[in-house]
């Protein structure tokens, strides 16, 4: 390995990504765009929808939004051909395209408040004990467990927002208000319950878009809290076990008697030493 070293290799450049900015400024562009275009084909096509109306525009968004998020109440559904194509089309790259962007602004939006929080935990204070629970400050990012506590906190405050807005705006008593919430930020929608007021409507073309993600932001740092806690058991057990002498002269690759710890520290004694 050491003489392979020895030889020049060409250096790779370095893979040059887009600012976290601009891609959170691309995703709000297409995003506009993509609802856009849906709002006017289907405010041009009402007429090939079953739905209790409100507002044509709010309708229009609150439907395109029901569908971008899989929600599905089934309070305005396609009942002609040229609707179902369109909602066929609307769903498809709603869920693979916009769905992917907006994760990455739910990312960004997370990960700069991360950046934050653990530059103020690294100033100085008294709250030391603290911070060491709250952030791995030798890694430079918070504990996962933390992260997971604050995700599945955003989203118990998404399905209480939108618990009280369904009470006193859409009228319903506490328990289908709770009910209707979890279906939605869910995104399972039985279609039992929904949204038919104009205030509710206009809530809720907002409200889904937040609530949904969250959801699914706090469910992957659940899994990546299991994942973190199997390779902390993995790399325990691996760093527990007893070397063998065969285990030791393979760690000896230059073979000259000593197995460095590290680059340019050798262990106090030589293998042979070791070894007997």
């Amino acid at each position: 390995m050491a003489v392979i070293n020895d030889f020049d290799h060409p250096s790779i450049p370095k893979p040059q990504f887009g600012s976290s900015s601009s891609i959170v400024r691309q995703g709000l562009v297409l995003l506009v765009i993509y609802l856009s275009l849906g709002v006017l084909i289907y405010s041009l096509n009402r007429h090939h929808f079953k739905a209790i109306e409100t507002h044509p525009v709010v309708d229009a968004l609150y439907f395109c939004i029901v569908t971008m998020c899989t929600i599905g109440y089934g309070d305005i559904t396609p009942k002609s051909t040229l609707a179902k194509l369109f909602s066929i089309m609307f769903v498809l790259v709603g869920f693979g395209f916009i769905d992917i962007l907006l994760s990455g602004m739910v990312s960004y939006v997370l990960d700069l408040q991360e950046n934050l929080l653990l530059s103020a935990a690294k100033g100085p204070g008294e709250h030391d004990v603290a911070r060491k629970y709250f952030f791995d400050l030798k890694k430079g990012r918070m504990r996962i467990r933390m992260k997971v506590g604050l995700a599945l906190g955003v989203v118990v405050i998404c399905i209480g927002i939108g618990t009280g807005v369904m009470h006193f705006v859409e009228k319903l008593g506490w328990l289908d208000s709770f009910y209707l919430s979890v279906m939605s930020v869910t995104t399972v929608g039985y279609g039992d319950r929904a949204f038919n007021s104009l205030g509710g409507r206009l809530f809720a073309s907002v409200w889904l878009l937040v609530s949904t993600l969250a959801v699914a932001r706090a469910f992957l740092y659940l899994a990546e809290a299991r994942i973190d806690k199997r390779h902390r058991m993995m790399a325990k057990w691996v760093l527990c076990q007893d070397m063998t002498v065969s285990e030791f002269l393979a760690a000896d690759i230059d073979n000259n008697g000593f197995v460095r710890a590290r680059k340019n520290r050798p262990t106090k004694a030589p293998l042979r030493c070791m070894l007997n």
